[in-house]
C-alpha cells in the first residue's frame, strides 16, 4: 500500500501539522498535468472541490522510551467539499466528507509509550471514513449549524499557532485524548454530532456541540479496531457536550493594534467512568483482598481556556489577525482541568510561540517552540503507592509527562511543506515502569526524538 500511495503522489513526504500553513497557498499545479488541473478547477468553480493530501512521517527515537529505532508511516486524506449554493441553488448549504488511508507503525505506541503521541497522524493501519457532515449557514454566515459525523479538535480548545507543531497534544490535548472514551471525537475517529456556531457580535463567537460520547463503543479491543473503517455511526451512547465562547480583542502596542483572543469553555460527559483508585467496595484496586474492579463513577467534566496573542507584526503588514500564516510572531497558551478521582490526567498546560517570515528570501517559512505538561491525577498516583504497599516492590510513582518541541517548516513549492523537528519527552506516561523489567523498579527513560514530516496537498 505504501508504494502505491507514494507513486500516486510522486513519493512526496508530507506534514500533518503543516496543513494549516498550506491552506493559504494556491493549488499545487506542478503536481498534475494541465488538463487535470483544468478539470479539477472547473468542478471547483461549479461548487464541487476534490482534494488530496499525502502525509508521511520519518521519526527516530535515539534515547529513552522502551526501544530505540526509526519508523516511516503515513496517511492519504481524500476529500470532497460541495458548495450546495453553486451546485443546486441551496443558499448557505455545504456538504463535506473525507477518508483516510493509514499505513505504518507509530513511534509512541511501539518505541516511546508516552501519553502525547509524537505525531498527530499516528494511528493503526486502516482505510476509514472520517468526516461526513452537512452544514447550513444563516443570516449571512453569523449562525452555522453542522450535523453528521465530525470531529471536535479543529474548533474546540484550539488556537491557530498550535497548528504549527507535530505532536498530537497540540492538536487534541492529551487530557481529552486520555480521559474521554476512545480518546473523544478526534483523529482518527470522528463521531455523529451536532455543532452550532454563532457570531454574537463582531468580537464574540459562541460554540456549542453535542457528540455521541463513545466513538467506538464498549469492549476490550483497541478503539480503532472496535470502530473499524470509521463506520460505527454510534448514536445511542451517553452524550458528550462541549461549549466555549471566543472573545477577540486588540492590544495597542507602540501605536499599533495587535490582535488576540481568549476562549474559555467547559465540557460534560454523561456516561460512567472508572475510579482511578477504588473498587465498588471502597477499597484500593491494588488490594488483593478486593475484587480489583474499579468503581463506576457517574459522569465527568472538564473546564479549559485558550489564549492567543500577536506579539509582533512588521510595519509593512496591515492585516490585524492572529492568523499563523501572516508574517510576525504569535504565541498561545492553554489550560484544562478535570476531576482527579475519575481521570488519569487532572491538570494540563501547554503553550508556544511561532515565527513567520523571518528567513530572508523565504517569506512563508515558519519556526517555533512549544511545551506541554500533563499531571497524573492524585488518585492514580495514590494507586501506585497502594500497589507498592501490597506487593512490597518499591517501583516508580507516576507524576507527570512533560514535553518540548522545536520545529522549522519550509515551504518548498505551493502545497508542499517539509518540517524537520525535535521533541524531548520527560517521564513518558508520567514515569511508568519499564515493561518486562524483572525488578519493577525502573521507569521508562526520557525520550529524545528527531523527525522529518512533510505534506503535499492538492
Amino acid at each position: 500500500m505504501r508504494s502505491s500511495l507514494a507513486a500516486a503522489l510522486a513519493c512526496t513526504l508530507a506534514s500533518s501539522s503543516a496543513l494549516a500553513g498550506a491552506k493559504d497557498e494556491s493549488a499545487a499545479a506542478w503536481l498534475a498535468p494541465e488538463w487535470f488541473n483544468a478539470w479539477h478547477d472547473g468542478l471547483a468553480d461549479k461548487g464541487l472541490n476534490f482534494g488530496a493530501t499525502y502525509i508521511a512521517d520519518n521519526i527516530g527515537n535515539v534515547s529513552g522510551g522502551v526501544a530505540r529505532g526509526a519508523i516511516y508511516f503515513g496517511r492519504l486524506d481524500l476529500s470532497v467539499d460541495a458548495d450546495l449554493d453553486k451546485l443546486a441553488g441551496w443558499t448557505g448549504g455545504r456538504f463535506y466528507a473525507n477518508a483516510f488511508v493509514i499505513y505504518g507503525r507509530g513511534l509512541s505506541r511501539n518505541y516511546v509509550q508516552n501519553l502525547a503521541t509524537i505525531s498527530e497522524i499516528e494511528a493503526l493501519p486502516d482505510q476509514r471514513l472520517y468526516n461526513a457532515y452537512f452544514e447550513q449557514s444563516f443570516f449571512g454566515g453569523r449562525l452555522n449549524i453542522r450535523a453528521g459525523q465530525q470531529a471536535a479538535d479543529v474548533e474546540f480548545f484550539d488556537s491557530q499557532t498550535d497548528d504549527l507543531f507535530i505532536n498530537g497534544t497540540f492538536g487534541w490535548p492529551a487530557i481529552k485524548a486520555s480521559n474521554l472514551p476512545a480518546g473523544g471525537p478526534a483523529p482518527p475517529i470522528a463521531v455523529p454530532g451536532i455543532r452550532v456556531k454563532s457570531a454574537l457580535t463582531d468580537q464574540i463567537t459562541a460554540y456549542g456541540a453535542v457528540f455521541n460520547g463513545d466513538p467506538s463503543g464498549p469492549g476490550e479491543a483497541d478503539p480503532q479496531l472496535r470502530d473499524h473503517h470509521g463506520l460505527a455511526f454510534r448514536v445511542n451512547d451517553p452524550p458528550w457536550v462541549i461549549g466555549q465562547v471566543r472573545f477577540n480583542y486588540d492590544i495597542d502596542i507602540g501605536g499599533r493594534p495587535l490582535a488576540g483572543n481568549f476562549t474559555p469553555g467547559a465540557w460534560k460527559h454523561y456516561g460512567a467512568f472508572d475510579s482511578q483508585r477504588f473498587t465498588g467496595e471502597g477499597i484500593s484496586i491494588a488490594d488483593p483482598g478486593g475484587s480489583g474492579i474499579p468503581a463506576k463513577l457517574r459522569g465527568n467534566y472538564g473546564i479549559f481556556a485558550v489564549i492567543e496573542q500577536v506579539l509582533y507584526r512588521p510595519p509593512s503588514v496591515t492585516e490585524n489577525s492572529t492568523s499563523a500564516s501572516i508574517p510576525g510572531v504569535t504565541a498561545f497558551g492553554r489550560i484544562a482541568y478535570s476531576p482527579p478521582d475519575r481521570n488519569l490526567i487532572d491538570l494540563y498546560l501547554d503553550g508556544g510561540i511561532g515565527f513567520v517570515g523571518f528567513v530572508p528570501g523565504r517569506p512563508l517559512d515558519r519556526f517555533g517552540v512549544a511545551a506541554a505538561y500533563m499531571r497524573i491525577s492524585n488518585s492514580a498516583r495514590h494507586l501506585d503507592v497502594d500497589t507498592q504497599l501490597f506487593t512490597g516492590v518499591q517501583g516508580p510513582v507516576r507524576s507527570n509527562e512533560t514535553l518540548i518541541e522545536m520545529i522549522y517548516e519550509a515551504h518548498i513549492k505551493p502545497g508542499w511543506l517539509i518540517a524537520p523537528y525535535f521533541q524531548y519527552v520527560f517521564r513518558p506516561s508520567g514515569g511508568i515502569p519499564i515493561p518486562n523489567d524483572a525488578t519493577g523498579t525502573l521507569r521508562i527513560g526520557d525520550a529524545a526524538v528527531f523527525g522529518v514530516t512533510s505534506t503535499i496537498r492538492y
